[in-house]
């Protein structure tokens, strides 16, 4: 009898764009992020993927003495995948983003694959009261930012982690991502299989119309062919039907807290775990099954838990 196809869910528990006046269920603190970590694992998530907050106003802190206490503490109590961000936060440099996973050695590594505008201002049209000044500049901020992510800063991130085995999520807001990702292969300095999350909905990337969507998967398709497996990510409300697309087309899912505030029409999720069980209804549904860990680790080559630094 043949075995059903295995999808590989990944959690993004707090990351860097929403802020703490958003939603009371956003992790901040060392703890919080840990249990949110445990919670969307327990849930069904394979792969938690991390970034770490300052505990007393939730700023965004890439400096690997915010990332150690919950590393820790995940990996004693969990078998999950841990994904460290390089992605940090805005106005980070390179160093900064890429200091936690250099220290820490994961498993798997966030790697945006292309410089782009990433405008999370449209959000202060929802959210008017913040707690804290930051917020609001955060915010209105990224009308005049980039991200920055040149072909040298990609190179020195693949050089920085690859030579300790950690393997990458490799982030791609757009088609020219995807042919920049086939230029690192091309040049031998990315090996297969590659992880591959196109990425949904956010200003500045592709949109989130499912023709978006199956345009970058015939583009990855094309370019990858058998060399990838394909993850996607939909920022906001498109969150859970672009999830559904993706598990009924081959591919496997990202959800969480840094990607969508939201469980459904104006009710914010009450933790991360509701997303992934969510997730895991719509690929069950699909009459397939989730991954578990030690499956992802197969799936995607992984060097194992016992071989990271924290």
């Amino acid at each position: 009898m043949a075995q059903k196809r295995k999808v590989i869910i990944t959690c993004a528990v707090t990351g860097s764009i929403h802020t703490p006046s958003m939603s009371p269920h956003l992790p901040v603190t060392g703890e919080e992020i840990a249990d949110a970590a445990i919670g969307a694992a327990e849930a069904g998530a394979a792969i938690v993927h991390l970034h770490a907050r300052n505990p007393k106003d939730g700023r965004p802190d890439q400096s690997p003495e915010a990332f150690e206490p919950f590393l820790k503490v995940i990996k004693q109590r969990s078998a999950c995948v841990v994904n460290i961000t390089t992605g940090g936060g805005q106005g980070m440099t390179l160093e900064q983003r890429v200091a936690p996973a250099a220290k820490f050695k994961p498993e798997v590594a966030s790697l945006n694959m292309g410089s782009m505008n990433f405008g999370l201002y449209p959000m202060l049209n929802r959210f008017k009261e913040f707690k804290h000044e930051w917020e609001r500049a955060h915010l209105e901020g990224s009308r005049d930012a980039v991200f920055r992510n040149t072909f040298k800063d990609i190179e020195y991130v693949l050089t920085t982690l690859g030579n300790a085995g950690t393997r990458f999520e490799f982030e791609c807001y757009d088609t020219s991502h995807l042919y920049n990702l086939h230029h690192f292969l091309q040049r031998g300095l990315v090996k297969p299989p590659l992880f591959v999350q196109t990425v949904f909905g956010i200003l500045g990337g592709i949109g989130s119309h499912p023709e978006d969507v199956m345009h970058m998967k015939r583009t990855a398709d094309r370019l990858f062919g058998d060399q990838y497996h394909w993850s996607v990510l939909g920022a906001g409300r498109a969150q859970m039907q672009i999830a559904a697309m993706a598990a009924a087309n081959g591919g496997n899912v990202r959800v969480g807290l840094e990607d969508s505030l939201w469980a459904g029409p104006g009710k914010l999720a009450a933790s991360n775990a509701e997303q992934v069980r969510l997730a895991r209804q719509i690929i069950e549904g699909l009459n397939l099954e989730v991954a578990t860990p030690d499956e992802a680790r197969e799936i995607l080559n992984l060097k194992g838990a016992d071989k990271v630094e924290f």
